[in-house]
């Protein structure tokens, strides 16, 4: 039962993720604990194959929106479960870590040949840990250059908390964004250990150290902390939804799906994006932005020239 428990663990974790997509993930991590057997280590991939799953991933989705190069744009991909660091999540379920993101931001931030960057999201969502934090990058980097995010197609939960602080968000005409909201599980083994023949006895310190176990039922001091641990989490995301969206707080809890992801359309009207758009619109308007820009620097510096020419002749 130790890859049950491994699981039980994994969903007592908030989690800002489609409910259904970690019943996929767990079925994965069970047919992975089965053939692998209790002794494999969770992180048998070395870190830089995990690092180097992330840099191909970035450089397919470079080339595939063309070549930009030249535009200034830098792409970042945000590709299956976000998890804060990658692992076994990332490599056994495919995902993304935000440590992974955060680097990426960071450099194309530093690059000075970078005017914009397109943020990539085709996510359903993951762990809450590292998100928030990511979030305020996002949303910082904004002020300096603009991000652009794209649900191409889904933008999920944590995926749309980190959509949301982009200085603008798209989704494709087929995609859908929100699931707004934070959930964690409790699993309870007892029976079916009492069952097996097998009786666990917890001998702890701390009056809340071992509440929500998996050897018992959960408990309503367990439910109760587990309810305050989501409501907490929850409520940062939407706080973090109406800052990155420009709408109150309560548009967010009473709008916006609240909880269920919505379609292109219906997202656009609920003011959870920009736009309707492809990813070869986007990245041709950033394109045209691009050149815009490029255009009118050598303007800005010839009528700057000139101001500095007419203020020498003032001062004869």
């Amino acid at each position: 039962m130790k890859g049950e428990f491994l699981i039980a663990d994994l969903l007592a974790t908030p989690w800002a993720l489609r409910r259904e997509v970690m019943a996929s993930h767990m079925q994965v991590l069970a047919r992975w604990m089965e053939r692998s057997g209790p002794a494999v280590s969770l992180s048998d991939a070395p870190d830089a194959d995990r690092g180097n799953a992330f840099e191909a991933r970035r450089r397919e989705s470079t080339a595939r929106v063309g070549s930009i190069g030249g535009g200034g744009i830098a792409v970042i991909p945000v590709v299956g479960t976000i998890t804060q660091r990658a692992g076994m999540m990332t490599e056994w379920c495919g995902g993304t870590s935000t440590q992974q993101i955060s680097a990426a931001l960071a450099e194309a931030l530093r690059d000075e040949a970078v005017g914009q960057i397109l943020m990539e999201f085709d996510t359903p969502g993951g762990s809450v840990f590292g998100v928030a934090e990511l979030g305020d990058e996002i949303h910082e980097a904004a002020k300096t250059k603009p991000v652009i995010g794209v649900a191409n197609s889904l933008s999920a939960s944590a995926g749309y908390w980190l959509m949301s602080q982009c200085s603008q968000a798209y989704v494709t005409p087929g995609g859908e964004v929100g699931s707004i909201g934070v959930w964690m599980a409790h699993e309870d083994w007892s029976k079916a250990m009492a069952e097996s023949g097998v009786v666990t006895t917890m001998v702890s310190a701390g009056k809340f150290k071992v509440e929500g176990n998996p050897y018992e039922p959960l408990g309503e001091d367990a439910r109760a902390f587990m309810q305050s641990r989501v409501d907490d989490y929850y409520g940062a995301f939407v706080k973090a939804v109406a800052r990155g969206r420009g709408v109150g707080v309560q548009q967010v809890r009473e709008g916006m799906g609240q909880g269920r992801v919505l379609g292109a359309e219906e997202a656009l009207a609920q003011g959870m994006v920009d736009g309707v758009a492809t990813l070869a619109d986007v990245v041709r308007r950033m394109q045209k932005d691009a050149r815009a820009a490029k255009a009118d620097r050598p303007a800005r510096s010839h009528r700057s020239a000139l101001a500095a020419a007419r203020l020498d002749l003032a001062t004869l």
